[in-house]
């Protein structure tokens, strides 16, 4: 083959990477990715560092190089050995961070999906133009919006003749049901749904390994999820859910409602599911990656420590029976000081020439 022909040819199949690329792209659906992200980085207009750095203008940036930012010793040096942000490190980076820069900080487990990890490429150069992006990356304009609504609302809202105070109306019955999503015990207010094991090792890779470690050991200060067994005794036991939780419900509950952190209500229910049933396998409850977690089987799985909790039943005992109480002329007379903090040791004690009273 000839030099113009392989030259050619070499340009022909750059420029058929590059409109696939472009159009596998799509930086709404990348902005769904980014909420995995942005419990630790912003993007956008007056976007700061967090536990991550801010992430304008970042494709053609050496790593570990904005100012201020304390990166790791392994990023720092990435840098200096010249990795410049494109494409393809990216790519290599988001789909196993630390394999890519070993012993990084970033706690991310990774994105697994190739659509994904090109999505949030289109998203993050979408919304980083100039080295700074629209509001709209981190919810402040949504934000904005919504106060200007509010306001509007709130002067053309007729006043209430009901209550007091004349305030608010009575919710909707699919206002309640929107909130109303609490899980029992016993399995009342569970979704239908499901989830395997191994499935849900991939939804907390994605969305919990970064703060939770990947095997639910903590990383910093972030709660530890699995082990602890035969520690409740300790001085500083570990109360994990394998043991020290009652509820295989507040599990479900808890995630349902708060995780992942900073992007909470972002699973479905199928997904949390998964998760739990993973969440089961790091702590040894159930032994099988193919085990599936449902509605139907939910109320069989107990947790290890359910026995050692008991019913408060301390309002039924006598010496708290709740009487009704006084609510004027308690007590005959003026009302007399019996003790004073001080004498109670309760008070730092006086320095020289200061007063305590």
């Amino acid at each position: 083959m000839s030099k113009f022909l392989k030259a050619a040819f070499l340009a022909l199949t750059v420029f058929c990477l590059s409109a696939s690329l472009a159009s596998a792209q799509d930086a709404k659906a990348g902005a769904k990715v980014f909420k995995k992200c942005r419990s630790c980085h912003t993007i956008g207009e007056g976007a700061k560092n967090k536990v991550g750095p801010h992430l304008n203008g970042m494709f053609g940036r050496t790593a570990g190089s904005i100012e201020g930012f304390k990166y790791s010793k392994a990023m720092r040096a990435r840098g200096a050995d010249g990795l410049v942000w494109n494409n393809q490190n990216f790519i290599e980076f988001i789909t196993k961070p630390k394999k890519f820069i070993k012993k990084t900080r970033m706690g991310f487990g990774g994105l697994r999906k190739e659509k994904d990890r090109l999505n949030l490429i289109a998203f993050l150069k979408a919304q980083s133009v100039g080295g700074k992006a629209s509001p709209a990356a981190d919810g402040s304009a949504k934000n904005e919006e919504t106060k200007t609504q509010t306001k509007l609302l709130a002067k053309d809202v007729p006043v209430p003749s009901h209550g007091i105070l004349h305030l608010g109306r009575l919710a909707q019955l699919d206002e309640v049901a929107a909130w109303d999503i609490d899980i029992r015990p016993d399995g009342k207010g569970l979704p239908v749904g499901s989830g395997k094991v191994s499935d849900g090792e991939v939804v907390y890779n994605e969305n919990c390994a970064r703060c939770h470690g990947d095997f639910g050991e903590g990383i910093g200060r972030w709660p530890i999820l699995a082990g602890g067994h035969d520690t409740l005794t300790d001085e500083r036991p570990e109360k994990t859910i394998g043991s020290f939780w009652p509820y295989l419900s507040t599990v479900f509950d808890y995630v349902r409602r708060a995780m992942p952190f900073g992007s909470a209500r972002s699973l479905n229910d199928n997904d949390i599911y998964a998760l739990t049933a993973y969440l089961l396998f790091l702590n040894d409850i159930v032994e099988d990656e193919d085990f599936v977690l449902s509605k139907e089987n939910f109320t069989s799985i107990h947790l290890p420590n359910e026995k050692n909790f008991i019913a408060d039943n301390r309002k039924d005992e006598a010496h708290r029976a709740i009487k009704e109480p006084c609510m004027s002329d308690c007590v005959a007379g003026s009302p007399k000081v019996v003790s004073r903090a001080r004498a109670l040791d309760v008070t730092p004690d006086a320095k020289e020439g200061e007063s305590v009273e």
